[in-house]
């Protein structure tokens, strides 16, 4: 829901207040950097407005973000031109401390702002040093704590929480602060689907009022999407490509912001391919409701039903056998070849982890085949991240519970570790250790002992290919989010281990670079390296993974084929999870029956042409 359907007086009273925020020709240059970015942007933010920023990785996003509460210039050197001015107050003159009252940043990553040793001191810090009264401070905390569901654990150590739990934590610290602009960067990427859903309701019911504006950077639109009012995006440049009502950019300028490498609703995706396929989608839907109530007010294009006269035997017979093998989906492919069952690669057996007092894995039986893509879902404090690090030995399991290809990963040292698994942390910050770009790739190539002029080649071959060719002297912790998760997967694969796993693999990422690092994952799966990733991204784990595990409360509650996992609805649900967008919107289409099944972009008629 829109400010607007919320209470269109406010969005009218946006509409003639003065801005709250006044950006003019903004551009930041970091240090060590010779281009901007942002470079020259202007825009308004007015009270009670809900302004979604996107652009692709590299763009400027979160620069732009700590230009709006002053960390940009005062606490991060950067050459800064143009203006930023937020309740008439000028940034660049203003002190952090004041412009706190005004704004109140939950950052990418909630690490980075989390101080104090219980989560309800955590909330309470900001509001005790503006030096509120303790009743104040208290009434503030409980409120903001109870909004993102973590009230009955403000006695615990913010380190006890999940990522999600950290996530929300923070989300609930600018929310005490009371502040007319809430910058939100990210917010939702360590959040389950449920989590989702509950914070933005939390948000939605913030800005009812319409005296606090809302300036959301934000990747995952199929939740945003119903709760914005205008977009703003960002181009490679960092140049302003776009701002206007979300119908205008988002629906209007669909094909544009596709091309750019901007993420856009999954709906929206699905119709861009379907488009070309002959369907007629206009308006573009951006929800599942939309693209399903679209369909179903259509019969088949003729293309469809020409095709389905022909059984699909006969067509896939009178290809080439060359031609047949690309055309196969590769969960279909992979199924067809793993007909016999192959010994597990990895083994888990009765794995149990505790952490302090508390047991977070329960019993865990696992097995993974070699040359698998599984993927590890589940609720936020379901045991996700815990159980991917006990198989890497990022934290040590208890002896002869997990084996990789027969070691004993409790028994393993770091070195012999690191040439079994890659391992690829949620927060990519935790696994720097050089001083530039260069050096963290070649770090594990010079382990190797191999040759300076072959440690060059294979860095910057892979510096390309992940985009980062331009940032190799750079300082890790100087790029953007999104390039960072990209240094810390390469990081990751240049050692060559036979099993990568990945926390989160595409958070931070524009959609032209998840569909860049996905693709390179499939390589490397189909080459034979087995993958495990966790993620909460559903419509990630139906595109690629061939088997999917579901963890809940520290169990495994389910494990097998993508399809059957997802195909119980009930579990899903039970598990705190959701069906991906695309299942939901095309689930029992009585006009399109070729299309009621099908749950994967990529299986969607339209060709190539429009990427997944």
């Amino acid at each position: 829901m829109t400010a607007t359907e919320r209470d269109p007086s406010a969005a009218l009273a946006a509409d003639v207040a003065a801005p709250f925020v006044r950006v003019r020709g903004l551009g930041v240059t970091h240090d060590g950097e010779s281009a901007a970015a942002p470079a020259s942007v202007t825009f308004d933010i007015a009270p009670g407005e809900v302004v979604l920023l996107l652009g692709p990785s590299g763009s400027g996003k979160s620069t732009l973000t700590l230009a709006l509460n002053g960390l940009i210039p005062h606490a991060v050197p950067a050459e800064v031109t143009g203006t930023v001015e937020v309740d008439g107050l000028d940034t660049s003159v203003t002190t952090v401390a004041e412009l706190s009252t005004r704004v109140a940043m939950v950052f990418q990553d909630p690490d980075a702002q989390l101080v104090t040793g219980t989560v309800l001191d955590e909330v309470a810090f900001g509001p005790e040093n503006l030096r509120m009264p303790v009743a104040e401070v208290l009434e503030r905390a409980e409120s903001a704590l109870r909004r993102v569901g973590l009230w009955d654990r403000r006695a615990e150590n913010p380190d006890r929480l999940s990522g999600g739990g950290r996530q929300r934590l923070a989300i609930a610290c600018a929310l005490a602060m009371g502040s007319p602009l809430l910058v939100l960067d990210e917010p939702t990427a360590n959040l389950d689907p449920r989590g989702i859903e509950e914070v933005y309701a939390a948000l939605g019911e913030l800005v009812a009022s319409g005296d606090r504006a809302i300036l959301l950077v934000e990747h995952n639109l199929d939740a945003a999407v119903g709760f914005v009012d205008r977009v703003v995006v960002l181009d490679d440049a960092g140049r302003l490509a776009a701002d206007g009502p979300v119908d205008d950019v988002l629906r209007g300028r669909a094909d544009d912001l596709h091309a750019m490498g901007v993420w856009l609703p999954v709906s929206t995706i699905a119709a861009l391919r379907l488009r070309r396929a002959g369907y007629v989608l206009d308006p573009l839907p951006l929800t599942p409701d939309e693209l399903h109530a679209a369909l179903e007010a259509q019969p088949p294009p003729p293309s469809v039903v020409e095709r389905a006269a022909f059984p699909p035997v006969v067509e896939r017979a009178a290809l080439p056998p060359v031609v047949e093998r690309a055309a196969l989906p590769p969960v279909v492919e992979r199924a067809q070849r793993d007909e016999t069952p192959r010994a597990p690669l990895i083994a888990v057996r009765g794995l149990t982890v505790r952490r302090g007092r508390a047991e977070v894995l329960h019993g865990v039986d696992l097995d993974v085949a070699a040359g698998e893509f599984v993927a590890i879902v589940g609720a936020n404090g379901a045991g996700k991240t815990t159980l991917i690090q006990a198989l890497a030995g990022v934290i040590p399991p208890p002896r002869g519970t997990v084996r990789v290809g027969g070691l004993d990963i409790g028994r393993s040292d770091a070195r012999t570790l690191s040439s079994r698994i890659g391992f690829v942390f949620q927060n990519p910050e935790h696994q720097f250790i050089a001083h530039t770009v260069f050096d963290e790739v070649a770090h594990g190539l010079r382990l190797q002992r191999l040759s300076d002029d072959e440690v060059r080649e294979r860095t910057m071959a892979l510096l390309r290919r992940f985009g980062l060719e331009g940032r190799a002297e750079a300082h890790p912790f100087l790029l953007s989010g999104g390039q960072k998760r990209r240094l810390s997967v390469g990081t990751a694969l240049v050692a060559g281990a036979p099993v990568l796993v990945l926390d989160e693999p595409t958070f931070g990422q524009d959609r032209a670079r998840a569909d860049e690092l996905l693709g390179l994952l499939g390589e490397l799966n189909a080459e034979g390296t087995t993958v495990i990733v966790v993620t909460h991204d559903m419509q990630l784990v139906t595109e690629y993974a061939h088997r999917t595990v579901v963890l809940d409360d520290g169990r495994v509650v389910a494990a097998g084929p993508t399809a059957a996992v997802f195909g119980d609805a009930d579990l899903i649900e039970r598990s705190g999870l959701r069906l991906p967008p695309l299942r939901r919107a095309l689930h029992g289409l009585a006009q399109h029956p070729e299309l009621s099944a099908v749950a994967r972009i990529a299986d969607l008629p339209g060709g190539t042409a429009v990427p997944a």
